[in-house]
């Protein structure tokens, strides 16, 4: 990463106490802090069966634990914006990710439930103050591009997905312990942090956000792009969760190409990030999103009238090419609303939208024992047109 590792070049000959830097390392940096964040949760992820067995726990114990993650992220979100918009998101990035590298350490020492259920809970919390600080930096670089850049910061979260996922694999079968494991995964967080640190920006807001009563009405936009946001994070977990037990199930596809569903929806999530910024530049974001609530509801219609391997597994493609884009752009959206600090208004969005992440998987198992597992599918997939006629009455979306 020679970008990183070279002296900084400064942008018409500024002093170097200003910050004053290339936007190609400004750019590059936001990058690697996003993936550093996508590493660690995919390294988490990769050694749950490990940590399962290690703490002998049940199915059921661990689907209780596994709760302790969204509650930190909730317990933060009041709080995260507040924090972002007045020490800044450099000061804030730098410290909760750190701290994020950290708890993940903290879960490879867990020897009882409760270990690991407080340290989900602050690795939680972390989280979202990582992801409300890194975010907001992105809608920064954005604005001195001048572009869409979004989809390609979340891309490298995503690249982050498969790469720790690799790792993992590694590690299993050389039969590293996951407490190593998550020190290695640590110590490159580190370096990396220690490298492009320096790039970012100091990401005060100069927006003066007006005192509010406690119980005032929520700025309407927001809310709008909240549930836009809510609507697609439903449908990304509902695939996250329920895309294998679809595959097994429903599809009745063989042992070894069960997870044929989940793998061709995220490399397509992944592929649509990194095209996305192009595609928007060329459409606008209204008509993306639009788009890309169609492409929800479509893939997700194919799966469940046509439940065979080859047309199952093309429409599972195109649910995750629509998914691709959607919260970046309205994580951009909501951060050029005027007289709102992004900090604040994207702690707002962001809350709003993950509810759809923790209401979508259980939405499906609901339905799923009153009806079918197909049915359920087709109720999420109608969540991509709510986005469609959502998108098309939202005049903040140009």
């Amino acid at each position: 990463m020679p970008l990183l590792l070279s002296p900084a070049r400064w942008i018409g000959g500024g002093d170097p106490q200003s910050g004053s830097y290339n936007n190609k390392q400004i750019r590059m940096a936001v990058s690697v802090f996003f993936f550093c964040q996508g590493l660690c949760f995919s390294s988490w992820a990769s050694r749950i069966p490990d940590i399962k067995s290690a703490l002998h726990l049940t199915d059921a114990a661990l689907g209780s634990i596994l709760l302790a993650l969204p509650a930190g992220q909730l317990t933060a979100m009041p709080f995260s914006g507040k924090l972002v918009t007045h020490f800044g998101s450099k000061k804030v990035l730098r410290i909760c990710l750190v701290l994020y590298a950290i708890c993940l350490t903290n879960m490879g020492l867990a020897t009882q439930p409760w270990h690991l259920a407080l340290a989900l809970y602050i690795f939680g919390v972390c989280g979202n103050m990582c992801n409300i600080s890194v975010n907001t930096q992105a809608i920064a670089a954005e604005k001195l591009y001048g572009r869409p850049i979004m989809t390609s910061f979340h891309g490298a979260w995503s690249t982050a997905g498969f790469t720790g996922a690799a790792i993992g694999l590694l590690m299993v079968g050389q039969r590293i312990s996951p407490y190593i494991h998550f020190w290695i995964v640590t110590s490159i967080v580190f370096i990396a942090i220690v490298f492009s640190q320096r790039y970012l920006q100091a990401g005060r807001s100069s927006v003066k956000q007006e005192k509010k009563k406690f119980f005032s009405k929520p700025n309407g936009v927001l809310v709008q792009l909240g549930i836009i946001g809510f609507c697609s994070m439903a449908s990304e977990g509902a695939m996250f969760d329920w895309s294998g037990v679809y595959f097994k199930q429903v599809v009745e596809a063989p042992e070894q190409l069960i997870v044929l569903g989940y793998a061709s929806f995220m490399i397509m999530m992944a592929t649509g990030r990194f095209v996305g910024d192009k595609l928007i530049l060329q459409f606008g974001r209204k008509k993306m999103l639009r788009i890309s609530g169609i492409m929800i509801s479509s893939g997700l219609f194919i799966s469940v009238l046509f439940p065979y391997l080859a047309t199952a597994t093309l429409g599972f493609l195109i649910v995750g090419l629509g998914v691709s884009s959607i919260v970046p752009m309205v994580y951009s959206s909501a951060g050029k609303i005027p007289n709102i600090p992004p900090g604040i208004a994207l702690a707002s969005v962001s809350s709003i939208s993950f509810l759809g992440f923790l209401m979508g998987p259980p939405l499906i198992g609901y339905i799923a024992e009153i009806s079918s597992l197909r049915y359920s599918f087709a109720v999420i997939g109608l969540l991509g047109f709510g986005i469609a006629v959502m998108v098309s009455k939202l005049k903040a979306i140009h």
